[in-house]
C-alpha cells in the first residue's frame, strides 16, 4: 500500500535520527535526484519512479548499519534501487524472467536559443529518449548506469548483480542499437527535406 509523501517524510526523519549519522543523511538526500533519474529511465513512470526512490531510501536508512565504507555509498544505493525495481517487476509480471531482462540529462543549451534551435534540440532529445526507451530493459539499465551515471563496468555489475562480461555485452549491444536507430532517424529526415521528396 502506498504511503503519502507526508507520512514518508515523517518516517524518514524518524529513521534518520535513529539510524543515520549526519553525513549519511546528507549524502542520502543528495543522492535522491540521481536515483530518481535512473528509476525513471527504467520505468518511464514518474509516480512509480518516486515510489522506487522512496523505498530505496527507506531501506537504506533501515540497513545503514550494514554500510561499512561511505566511499561505496552510491553503488550500495543503486544496488538497493535495482533490487526494488526487480521486486516490482516480480510482483507485476510473474511470467517475466527477471534474470534474463535485457532521461537523459538535459543537454547544455546556448544562451538565448532561437525558437528553431529549441525545436531542433527538443526533437533530438525526444529521439534519443525514444531510442533509449526502446532498448530491452537489461540494455537500458546498463546504458543508464554506465553512460549517464558514469559507474564503472564492475560497479554496474555489482549494482545489477550480473557478471562484468554481461555488462560489457549489453552496453555494446545497447550502443549499437542506439546508433542504428538514430542513424535511421537522420536518414529519414534527410529524405524528407530533399527537394521534391514531399508530394
Amino acid at each position: 500500500m502506498a504511503v503519502s509523501p507526508g507520512e514518508f517524510c515523517r518516517s524518514m526523519r524518524f529513521l534518520s535520527f535513529i539510524f543515520g549519522s549526519p553525513e549519511f543523511r546528507t549524502r542520502l538526500e543528495n543522492s535522491r535526484a540521481r536515483l530518481y533519474r535512473l528509476a525513471y529511465s527504467w520505468c518511464h513512470d514518474a509516480a512509480l519512479a518516486d515510489d522506487l526512490v522512496q523505498e530505496t531510501l527507506y531501506k537504506a536508512l533501515k540497513k545503514s548499519g550494514q554500510l561499512r565504507d561511505m566511499a561505496v555509498l552510491e553503488g550500495w544505493l543503486f544496488r538497493i534501487l535495482a533490487n526494488c525495481w526487480r521486486d516490482h517487476l516480480r510482483q507485476r509480471c510473474s511470467t517475466v524472467d527477471i534474470d534474463d531482462i535485457d532521461e537523459l540529462e538535459e543537454m547544455p543549451f546556448a544562451n538565448r536559443p532561437t525558437p528553431e534551435d529549441l525545436h531542433g534540440e527538443q526533437q533530438l532529445v525526444a529521439r534519443v529518449r525514444s531510442a533509449v526507451e526502446s532498448l530491452r530493459l537489461g540494455q537500458r539499465q546498463v546504458l543508464t548506469l554506465v553512460d549517464l551515471e558514469e559507474f564503472s563496468y564492475s560497479e554496474t555489475a555489482e549494482i545489477l548483480d550480473i557478471p562484468v562480461g554481461t555488462v560489457m555485452s549489453r552496453i555494446c549491444r545497447a550502443r549499437q542499437a542506439l546508433k542504428l536507430q538514430l542513424f535511421e532517424h537522420r536518414t529519414l529526415d534527410l529524405v524528407r527535406t530533399k527537394p521534391g521528396s514531399m508530394k
